[in-house]
């Protein structure tokens, strides 16, 4: 197979491999010779396209030809521009998948905490108040990591620095605020030092008022400035959090307790074709089973919105949505940029060309099932089934808050390539087999089948076994390299 039509009603097709100019290539029952040289995960014209006609990609318009474009040719960014405009005004036309869920005995061996929440890991988190003491937390978590290493049942000590915690006032300080109290309280975590300066904006009374309740043996703090040696007496307090998180140990959970973040990042032209579908039969594999999966990245909806919309369960999530959307718009021409020039350069490599082509590709990590919530940027999920998180696409900061949002694990695809690793397991799903077999210290697992003949099916259970193996304890390979960040959207659009 040397390209593949996605959809029936698609006027190009998707180049598997490397096309050579005059090269005949077959498509579903018919042939063309190609008339430029077409590099992989590249588009090919299935037929002539008039100038400022739609050109169609799964099966909806990805943009229009800037000039004619004959059967053969090459489609990129010298001949397909964007439709998008600006705001938009949108009709609810409820198109509902209404799934079921299914009885099953699947379970992973997680950690149970108090009130009931499940984590996958037993960790001690160190999160600073502020970035005056981000070397102070990384010399702690250094030398508690060598002192409590044989400490049965856990399973490593991190610290999460940022540059954030002063000088911020107002929304800004208190996003800033939101997202650190929600990773304190993140059930992955089995202890949590709160470290602070003790004259910051964030100081540590102050985040209390954000954090709200806490258990005193789970959570500790430190104000740096009010000890004679902070790093003796960070120690010390993480010993006595590796002594309550010792207690926990791994026991059947089920797999309805899973929540599971859907992410992209460095994208390329067979991202809708293999990786995100495949995460997307996952989601909708796992809601049945009555679990949680959170969709962000609300640029990369762009062009694709209304099919997200659609599939919101009632009026009210719609209207979110569309707030959502319209939202962020306005943030991108607040700063008088473009809302539509989002494809990287790396996805254009890639075969990428306009947004609308790298939305329809990259919603399809939301599988088809319903709706059911809209989230604000620092909420935790709040229902089962599919949630839309307001965020960037910035791999980071989205990757961050999908973890704020009480995401055990994320599942990221990649056509590019990336080592990133946040404050939970970052799965690295490649697109294609290329890549997973030349990085496979960042690939964990490989997409690219769906192009050499495994079936959707096949490869859906064996990321469900592997997601479940992750969450019973397994490390991935962002884990295994200790590729472990986080990062704070500044001044960023909210609802």
């Amino acid at each position: 197979m040397t390209v593949i039509r996605i959809h029936e009603k698609d006027n190009v097709a998707v180049a598997i491999d490397k096309i050579d100019k005059g090269e005949v290539v077959r498509v579903d029952s018919f042939s063309i010779t190609a008339l430029d040289n077409i590099d992989q995960g590249h588009k090919i014209a299935l037929c002539d396209i008039k100038q400022g006609e739609n050109v169609i990609k799964y099966g909806f318009p990805i943009g229009h030809a800037t000039t004619h474009i004959k059967t053969g040719e090459w489609i990129h960014s010298h001949n397909l521009k964007t439709n998008l405009g600006e705001i938009s005004n949108y009709e609810y036309n409820p198109h509902l998948s209404n799934m079921d869920i299914i009885e099953t005995s699947r379970t992973f061996r997680g950690f149970v905490r108090e009130g009931g929440k499940v984590g996958i890991r037993n960790e001690i988190w160190i999160i600073p108040t502020v970035s005056c003491v981000n070397r102070n937390a990384t010399l702690i978590a250094q030398i508690a990591a060598r002192k409590f290493a044989d400490v049965k049942n856990i399973e490593g000590i991190y610290e999460f620095t940022h540059p954030y915690g002063c000088s911020q006032l107002g929304k800004d300080h208190l996003t800033t605020q939101t997202i650190l109290a929600n990773l304190v309280k993140h059930p992955n975590a089995g202890g949590v030092l709160v470290l602070g300066l003790g004259c910051e904006n964030n100081n540590i009374d102050e985040f209390k008022k954000v954090l709200g309740t806490y258990n005193p043996d789970r959570v500790k703090f430190l104000a740096a400035q009010e000890v004679e040696d902070e790093i003796q007496a960070g120690v010390e307090l993480i010993g006595e959090l590796v002594e309550y998180a010792s207690h926990f140990e791994r026991q059947a959970c089920p797999i309805s307790e899973l929540v599971v973040g859907l992410k992209c990042g460095g994208s390329d032209g067979f991202s809708g074709i293999t990786a995100n579908p495949l995460v997307g039969s996952f989601s909708d594999k796992l809601i049945s089973y009555g679990g949680s999966t959170i969709l962000t990245e609300v640029p990369e909806m762009f062009g694709a919105e209304t099919i997200l919309m659609n599939r919101a369960i009632n009026q009210d999530v719609f209207e979110d949505i569309v707030k959502m959307i319209n939202n962020f718009k306005e943030y991108f021409m607040s700063y008088n940029q473009p809302i539509y020039e989002n494809p990287s350069p790396g996805n254009k490599k890639g075969g990428i060309t306009t947004l609308e082509e790298k939305s329809l590709g990259c919603i399809q990590k939301g599988g088809t099932s319903d709706v059911v919530d809209v989230l604000d940027y620092g909420d935790v999920v709040k229902k089962k089934g599919l949630s839309l998180l307001n965020g960037p696409g910035n791999d980071m900061v989205a990757s961050t808050v999908l973890a704020a949002a009480g995401c055990h694990l994320i599942l990221f695809t990649t056509g590019r390539g990336t080592p990133l690793g946040t404050a939970v397991p970052t799965i690295k799903i490649s697109t294609n087999s290329d890549l997973y077999n030349r990085k496979s210290n960042w690939m964990d697992f490989d997409a690219g089948r769906l192009l050499s003949g495994e079936t959707m099916e096949k490869l859906t259970l064996e990321l469900i076994d592997y997601v479940t193996d992750i969450a019973s304890g397994q490390k991935n390979k962002a884990e295994e390299m200790g590729f472990r960040e986080i990062a704070i959207f500044k001044n960023g659009v909210t609802l």
